[in-house]
Order: C-alpha cells, then structure tokens, then sequence
C-alpha cells in the first residue's frame, strides 16, 4: 500500500464507443502484475467488462472500479461506458475523480460521445491526459487525430509522443521530454521495452514537435522560458514538473500515442498518470455545505481529520447483498464503524469493507482519505448521500443526472413473476438513477422510464438473467413532461370537521413560468415565501412547500411531472387550534392541482442531439430528412470527405432512425444521439399526442 495520500491516483478512463477504453485498461492490468493473462473484449474475456451482456455484446455497459500498483504509486480505475444511454456512470464516476485518461481513436478522432464525456469533466475541472489509441489501424492519423482534439476539445492539447510509423508499420513511440526512441517487444506481448537513440528518418520530426512542446510550456513557466530562449538545453525534469503543474491547473493536456491492442505504449501512459495526474492533496478541497447553517464548507484530505464520503455507486450482488461503492475525503473507515446519512439523518453500521477489483472482492480493514472503495452493511445509503462519523456536519454537492427520455409498459408473463418483477425493478431503480418506475394512474400499468432503447433493452434482459423474472414489455414511448405558460394566483382551502375535529388552512400561491437557464442546476421547480408569519407560522411552512412540490408529479395533461415552475406563497390564513401540517399540505394540493390547467398547462418534449456522419454524396438527402423530422440544424462540418451534420430533434421522430437512416446512404452513413433538453411541443403536435392518449 502507499505510504500516503501523495502516492494516490484516482483516474478514469473515458472516450466514444470503441475507441478502446477496456482493451487499454486490461493492459494496465496486465503490465501492473494484477492479472497475468491478457482479455479481449472481441474475445468475450475482458476483465473489466464482466458482465455477461458486456462480454457478449462487446460493449462497457456499467464502470468498473479497479485498483493497481505502478512506480510505487496506487491507481484507482474507473472504466466507464462509451455509450450515451449509460451516460448516468461517466456523470457519477467523474463527480468523485481526481484526473483522468480520454482516449480516442487514430482513425475517428473526436467521436460524439468523446465531445460529450470531455465536456462533463471540464464541467467538474478535471485535468486530463488524451491517448491517442489504435495508431496500428488503416488509416489511422496521429497528426489529424491531435488536430480534431484542437479544434473541438481544448486548444491547450500538444503532443509529449510521436508515433514512430502507423497503420501496421506502427513499431514504437519518440518520447519527447528524454528524446528517446522506445519500442515494444511484441513476443513478450509488449511487457519488455528498450529506450534507443532516435533514428535519423525520425528526428527532424521528432526535434519539430519537442519545439513546439518547449514553446507551449514555455507560456506557463517563465524558468523554462528563460532557459529555452537562451538557447540551453531544457533539464528534462525541468520538463517534467512543468508538465504536470501545468495540467493540474487546466493549463495543459499532454497527448500520448500508441496502440493498446499491439501493446505499444501503455506503461508509457502508466508512467504518465503517476507523472502529470494529481494525488488527493494536488486538487482543490472538496466543497459542500454546513448541514446546519448551510454556509459553504471545503474539506480538505487529511487522514487524521473526522471521515467522511460521499457514496457514488450502488450495486446489488447476489452473494453480498447491497454494495455501497465510496470516495472517502477526509479520516479514515475501520470496518464495524457506525456511519450516519448526512442527507436522511439515519445511523448505520458498515460491516464489511471491500477492495475491488471489476466484479471481484476482497475484504479490508480500512479505508482512508484518498481511497475509493466499497462498503456493505448500510440499507438506506443511495447514489450522492454524503456519510460522516458524526463529527464533520458538511453535505457534498449532489450528483446530478440526465432525465429518463423513453419509457415502455411491463407487465409479468406469469402470477408467480409478479412478485418478484416488483423488487427486482426496486433494486435495478437503487443502482441506476437514469431509471425509473411508476405507475400510470390512468390505466394502472407500470411503465420503466431510462436513456434510450438499448438502456430499456438491456434492463429487461437484466431481469430474465439476474433475477429469472420474465415480463411482457410494450414497445417503447417518448416520455414526455409538462409545463405552464403564463402566471396565475390560485386560492385553496381545506376547512372541515372530521371525526370531530376541525381542519383549517387557506394558502394562496402564485404560479410562474421559468425558463430552463431560471433554474438552479439539478431544480426543477422553485418555491419561494412572499408572506409574514402573521399570515401564516413558519412552522406550517415546510409543509407547504414539500406539498406543493409534490404536487408538481402529476400534471393536468399526462399526470407527468410538471417542471420549470416557480411557486409562491403570496397569502393566506390559519386558526389557532384547528390548523395543522396536514391540512396545509391538503389545502396546498388542491390549490396547485386547480392552478396548473389555469396556467395553460403544455407538453414538453424530449429533443435529442444527432450527429450523422455521413459521405458527401448523401448530405442532402440527410439534411432533408433531418428537416422533415422537426429537426434543427446546428453545425455541418467536413472532415476526409465526410460531413459531420449534428442537429437538436425531437425524441418522438428518432423511432426506427437507424434503418431509415441506411436507406438513406446505402449503410455507409452512422449516427449517435444523447439527450439535450426538454421544450414545449407545437401546439398542433400536442393536439395529436393528446388525441393518440385519449384514444381518437
């Protein structure tokens, strides 16, 4: 183990679909001693895709946590999902990440999804490194590759590697801070490697890029500035360390090369992430807020102070029972220990504490600040709870997740599944916060919501395999919310006797329509007070509020959840002894349930962003298509005489794209989507979707 919190390195590994994010991680396993035999995910047998959907589908469906040792340092993996309907685990892995690894292919550059994973980590400020993988392929590009990263990523992104050759004469890498040639031993599966001196076909190029290197470096650091200009060599070490303050402060992406498949150059990308990524002492204290006082707090990573973490992940196993997976910020977690829900209050214990390794276990004693790791015992822990021992009251920032955009009917095959569909869709709804259950009030059925139909897909198979529950599912639906359009004040009262006592409360709430960039990020709705506690005590208050949120789960048009609303309580009135929480929170119903029709209650969509990466020859037809679909065009690029088209489109027109879509290109043409927003449907298209509800 390391000897502290400097040793540690909590990374992820994230990029678009394909482009190597497992092959690369087995590598690092392999080459670190903890497996001794390489998996392939064409092959079925990667470590780290265990389970048995990913190995068949060759596909990373849910983030594997692992850990490893290199240069006596500890590295804390994460392999996440390249595909946008399992989005919810590259948002929860990066929320508790120090650093991370984007990889992405020589032959595609930046994909969609490496756009979309890149742009979550500068949302959280996390420096990166970039490996450019798959240089072994046909038409693979390291130059234009680098060149992509530029132009839609970060300008701050220059190569510390050359390639040396490509395609399948692809043999090694030039390290550029020593200047060295190394290669790989491809009969030793690329476990032994040799530093040379540069060959001289490679070292104009190889003295072109350390230039340019030395340039950009120079603008951060005036020492190696100074030294460069006076025409000195540059101390590598000198490098070094500018290299990795530089990227710990968002001022530097280095980009690395190689070819995991060939094992070239992943203990180099090894060497990388203990040289530049930062330890738990390098990032800035964790911040959250006072429980009490909800005054902002910054926790820093000190193993002697009070614990406390935050639970990012939550996993059922069949042997184990409920896996809490755990960032710990500060002190230390001995097994036995009792913890306590920041966010519910609750008080539970932590009977064992787990190392983990993809789908393996193996029980620890401790665990201290820095670390990432799993712990069994708690019931009531979810996704984003905060834990302390009950010294620290601090609360960390939630995570925050996109919305459920597709949702179908389920229904047991038979009486004997019925049962046991209901808890197995309550555990699947605890692991995975993209997926949802509920009931329709309509007509009773119960309808599983997520990111798309392969998450849908996946999730049924999931229960007839994990949980041997079988189940009619329809075929999926656009999961629509809703909306108001212009401000009403709305009156509601409960005044009655019951069982002879006396209910009384009178509220009066003003409802108002926000837009989206209103909000608060992670609200969907606001309440505010515009009363004094003569009208009505601030000890009714908090029920008010909780009611009136409430009642936003069901709105007037689809009982969908109502959002984008702002409520305020303007007035109203209380008696003395008759007035309680309950007859507020009845009162408050009532009066939302009346306001929301008054408001012009309206629809809103789901609205995709599709990128379409198609030949030249069929971008006309794309585009056209695109447009008839109540489509918006938003940018069109061209890139080795292809055109990259991405548009926002309305979920409900993406059914049956991707055969539409080859139709259209002869199959030459690929698309992916993920979720953008939500906006008010046409009013036309509301008229038709509430026609197609009701049943005309």
């Amino acid at each position: 183990m390391p000897a502290d919190l400097a040793d540690i390195r909590n990374i992820g590994i994230m990029a678009h679909i394909d482009a190597g994010k497992t092959t690369t991680t087995e590598r690092m396993l392999f080459y670190t001693g903890i497996i001794h035999r390489m998996g392939e995910v064409h092959d079925g047998n990667a470590v780290m895709d265990w389970m048995e959907q990913e190995k068949e589908r060759g596909i990373t469906i849910t983030s594997a946590v692992t850990t490893c040792f290199w240069n006596k340092k500890q590295i804390n993996i994460i392999d996440t999902p390249g595909h946008v309907d399992f989005t919810a685990e590259v948002e929860r892995s990066l929320r508790i990440l120090d650093g991370a690894v984007g990889i992405f292919c020589a032959v595609g550059g930046v994909e969609p999804q490496s756009e979309t994973v890149w742009h979550q980590a500068d949302r959280y400020r996390i420096p990166r490194l970039a490996f450019i993988n798959k240089l072994d392929r046909s038409g693979a590009d390291f130059e234009h590759a680098v060149d992509m990263i530029h132009d839609r990523l970060t300008p701050l992104a220059v190569p510390i590697q050359i390639p040396i050759g490509a395609e399948d004469k692809l043999e090694g890498v030039v390290d550029l801070v020593r200047m060295k040639s190394i290669y790989f031993d491809q009969g030793m599966q690329g476990a032994q490697y040799a530093s040379r001196e540069i060959s001289p076909d490679m070292l104009d190029a190889a003295e072109e890029a350390r230039m340019h290197l030395l340039e950009a470096l120079s603008e951060y650091s005036d020492e190696l500035m100074e030294t460069y200009l006076e025409g000195n060599d540059v101390d590598e070490y000198l490098i070094y360390a500018t290299i990795r303050d530089a990227t710990m402060h968002h001022q530097f992406v280095p980009v690395l090369c190689g070819s995991s498949l060939k094992n070239v150059g992943v203990q180099l990308l090894l060497d990388a992430i203990c040289n530049y990524l930062p330890s738990p002492l390098d990032v800035p204290p964790e911040e959250g807020k006072d429980k009490e006082t909800n005054t902002p707090l910054q926790i820093a990573p000190d193993v002697k102070a009070p614990f406390s973490g935050v639970v990012f992940k939550v996993q059922m196993d069949k042997y184990v029972g409920k896996v809490l997976y755990i960032r710990v910020y500060s002190g230390s977690l001995k097994r036995g220990a009792t913890v306590i829900n920041q966010t519910s209050g609750k008080r539970e214990r932590v009977a064992r504490i787990l190392q983990v390794h993809s789908n393996k276990k193996k029980d620890i004693q401790e665990l201290t600040a820095g670390d990432i790791a799993a712990i069994v015992g708690p019931k009531f822990l979810y996704t984003g709870d905060t834990i302390t021992d009950g010294e620290l009251p601090v609360v960390y920032h939630n995570i925050t997740f996109p919305d459920s955009v597709i949702s179908s009917a389920i229904e047991p095959k038979t009486k004997a599944d019925s049962d046991t569909l209901a808890d197995a869709l309550f555990k699947m709804e605890e692991e995975d916060p993209t997926f949802h259950v509920h009931q329709d009030k309509d007509t009773g059925q119960t309808l599983i919501s997520g990111m798309g139909e392969l998450h849908l897909e996946i999730i049924v198979e999931r229960l007839k395999r994990e949980y041997n529950v079988h189940a009619n599912v329809g075929k999926p639906q656009v999961a629509y919310k809703e909306t108001i359009q212009k401000e009403v004040v709305i009156h509601g009262e409960f005044i009655r006797e019951l069982n002879g006592k006396g209910h009384y409360a009178v509220v009066d709430l003003r409802l108002t329509p926000l837009a989206l960039s209103e909000l608060p990020q992670g609200k969907k709705n606001l309440f505010a007070f515009e009363i004094s506690e003569d009208v009505i005590p601030r000890i009714y208050w908090q029920a008010i509020e909780k009611s009136a949120l409430n009642a936003c789960n069901d709105g007037p048009l689809m009982s969908s959840p109502v959002e984008r609303v702002k409520m305020t309580l303007v007035g109203g009135k209380f008696h003395e002894v008759d007035s309680s929480d309950t007859a507020f929170s009845i009162a408050t119903s009532m009066a939302i349930s009346q306001g929301l029709p008054q408001a012009q209650a309206a629809i809103m969509e789901p609205i995709m962003l599709v990128n379409v990466i198609t030949p030249d020859e069929f971008v006309g037809d794309v585009i056209g298509d695109i447009n008839s679909k109540r489509g918006r065009i938003e940018t069109i690029r061209n890139e080795n005489n292809k055109q990259t088209v991405t548009a926002e489109i309305p979920m409900s027109e993406l059914f049956g794209y991707s055969t539409r879509l080859r139709s259209l290109s002869q199959g030459r043409a690929i698309y992916t989507m993920e979720f953008c927003k939500y906006e008010p449907v046409p009013a036309q298209i509301q008229e038709k979707i509430l026609k197609r509800m009701r049943g005309y």
